[in-house]
């Protein structure tokens, strides 16, 4: 699943590519792509004629502000959604700005093509532009999720998954002494605290694997185990790969692709995750693999006591 780098990595390409540019109408090869928020035929009139203000990132979600023709005020202001963003945002003030919501879940992608392009296999959604060009939403696996919410609705109440959604990484909110309070009386595994997605927002099986690495922790500890200098180091472990990963185009073992289609560089550099029987990069010890609830957990066992 694409987690806060690889999200981020499109938020950023969508941004160079499709700033400005309006959205002459759409095609939705797959019904199910579509939260049921709003019919199809709602979904398609509500995003023609729209144009991209600025795509935004929050965990995992994508969103894009649209704005309509009509006359609406350009000014600064800070993001809404966003609230440990310091950074204001310049955007359309219009009675017709109005949202798309994407999650790519397991397998999808969002492809800046030109229109003539092949359809690829899995094409699940094609929005088309001025000039020729087209965002495709190519889903294998059929989890994703795009949403489209009118103008003067809440997000959060279309998009549940946005309600009870931690701090991200990055802002000043994610902090040691927020991070001792999450982990304080609890007794469940740290590398499942760290996929709580009401805890972290953005963090997912690879970089918890990572960042526990290199903060030296087994994915086991219990929380509650976890010494001041522990949650320090995993602190200061997590922004570090999640700042390494970004800068490395996110990582692509499976699906994961930039809107350039482009394979993401941060798996040839990974400390554990998916190096099994692989020597640890620091210690030569074969990494490890087991499994931690529903999902799998890789580590050094010299390195992680």
């Amino acid at each position: 699943m694409p987690e806060l780098p690889e999200v981020e990595t499109v938020c950023r390409g969508l941004n160079q590519v499709t700033l400005g540019h309006k959205i002459l109408g759409g095609e939705v090869l797959l019904d199910r792509a579509i939260a049921s928020s709003v019919s199809l035929p709602e979904f398609l009139a509500g995003i023609t004629d729209q144009v991209i203000s600025q795509w935004h990132r929050r965990g995992k979600y994508l969103l894009a502000e649209l704005r309509g023709l009509g006359h609406g005020e350009i000014k600064e202001k800070y993001h809404p959604l966003l609230p440990d963003s310091k950074s204001p945002i310049v955007c359309a003030q219009s009675p017709l700005s109005n949202w798309l919501v994407v999650h790519l879940r397991m397998t999808g992608q969002l492809l800046w093509l030109d229109r003539e392009d092949a359809l690829q296999k899995h094409t699940r959604v094609r929005f088309f532009f001025e000039g020729g060009k087209e965002l495709r939403f190519v889903d294998q696996r059929t989890f994703g999720k795009i949403w489209w919410i009118p103008s003067g609705q809440d997000v959060k109440e279309f998009v549940s998954g946005l309600k009870a959604m931690g701090p991200e990484p990055f802002s000043p909110q994610f902090s040691v002494d927020y991070l001792a309070q999450q982990f304080k009386g609890r007794q469940r595994p740290i590398k499942t605290a760290l996929l709580d997605q009401c805890a972290i927002a953005g963090l997912g099986n690879i970089y918890s694997d990572e960042a526990l690495f290199l903060a030296g922790v087994r994915s086991t500890t219990p929380c509650s185990a976890l010494t001041l200098d522990q949650i320090q180091r995993l602190h200061k472990a997590i922004v570090q790969v999640l700042d390494k990963a970004i800068n490395e185009g996110g990582t692509t073992f499976s699906n994961f692709l930039n809107v350039e289609g482009t394979n993401g560089n941060y798996g040839g550099v990974a400390w554990v995750y998916r190096r099994t029987g692989q020597p640890c990069r620091v210690c030569q010890t074969p990494i490890q693999r087991i499994k931690l609830g529903s999902r799998s957990a890789h580590f050094c066992p010299q390195c992680q006591l």
